[in-house]
């Protein structure tokens, strides 16, 4: 207990508190500079993006990937200055660390993966955020890409973390004009010539009124032949990611003029063949 009552009490608690002092500064310091550094970044993407230099889903991207490694760095600067602080020796602290690095490299081998796959997702320009995207099993929206993982949120909502090294084969839905695609069936009995020609006229119809119609839609005719029904299609491309909206406005056209065309709500009205009674 000798060195107990040694202890200048004084000196230990003036020296304690300056520190502390020291720590919420650094820490008050990093939050600032962490701040003001991702609004300079976004800032400076967003004068690219005006520029029309960069798509907004390439832009947004890169400025995620960019806040994320500026955080990174930031954070290693940080708790080497909070290192010094304490009179630890920073030289001797990295290179423990990196005998540390070479002992657990080996396990570590999924994360250098991760973030190789990761860089070449994004020099290649596979995906951007806003991407309609199929990949590791999972369809959906790209949110974010990292060094690390990329986040894809499925359609129901939930949003799925996807280490980058999975990604081995990806789809990306979203590179040029979609497909709308709406199957129409109709009793074998009624005549096709008049039905496709029905069709038609409501395919045009939607056209004039739906600006996100790039080209169509168009009947193209029989797909399929079943025991009771015929089995019309229409086709069109539209906008990157309108090809849903425009198969709901087919669907709902099309019944609607059937249901001028008919006594029954699922049949066409149309001329019987003349051998039919």
């Amino acid at each position: 207990m000798n060195w107990i009552e040694n202890i200048n009490w004084e000196k230990f608690l003036l020296d304690t508190g300056i520190t502390l002092m020291k720590l919420i500064a650094i820490l008050i310091v990093f939050f600032i500079v962490r701040s003001i550094g991702k609004k300079i970044i976004r800032s400076s993407f967003l004068k690219v993006q005006d520029k029309r230099r960069m798509s907004v889903g390439r832009t947004q991207t890169l400025q995620a990937l960019a806040i994320s490694a500026f955080s990174y760095v930031l954070i290693f600067v940080t708790l080497v200055i909070i290192l010094g602080l304490f009179d630890i020796n920073v030289t001797g602290f990295i290179a423990g660390a990196g005998i540390v690095g070479l002992a657990i490299g080996f396990g570590a081998q999924g994360l250098v993966s991760d973030i190789v796959t990761g860089f070449f997702i994004l020099l290649e320009k596979q995906l951007d955020v806003g991407d309609y995207v199929s990949t590791a099993g999972y369809d959906g929206i790209v949110e974010e890409v990292g060094l690390r993982t990329t986040q894809i949120r499925s359609f129901d909502g939930t949003l799925h973390y996807i280490p980058n090294r999975e990604i081995s084969a990806l789809s990306n839905h979203s590179r040029g004009n979609m497909r709308a695609l709406v199957d129409i069936g109709i009793p074998c009995n009624d005549n096709i010539d008049q039905a496709i020609a029905l069709l038609q006229k409501v395919c045009e119809k939607v056209k004039q009124e739906n600006d996100k119609i790039v080209e169509g839609p168009d009947v193209l005719g029989v797909q399929m032949i079943g025991e009771s029904d015929v089995t019309l299609r229409i086709i069109a491309k539209t906008k990157n990611m309108e090809q849903w909206g425009v198969e709901r406005q087919l669907r709902k056209a099309i019944k609607e003029a059937f249901d001028k065309n008919t006594s029954e709500p699922d049949q066409i009205y149309v001329e019987k063949k003349p051998d039919e009674s």
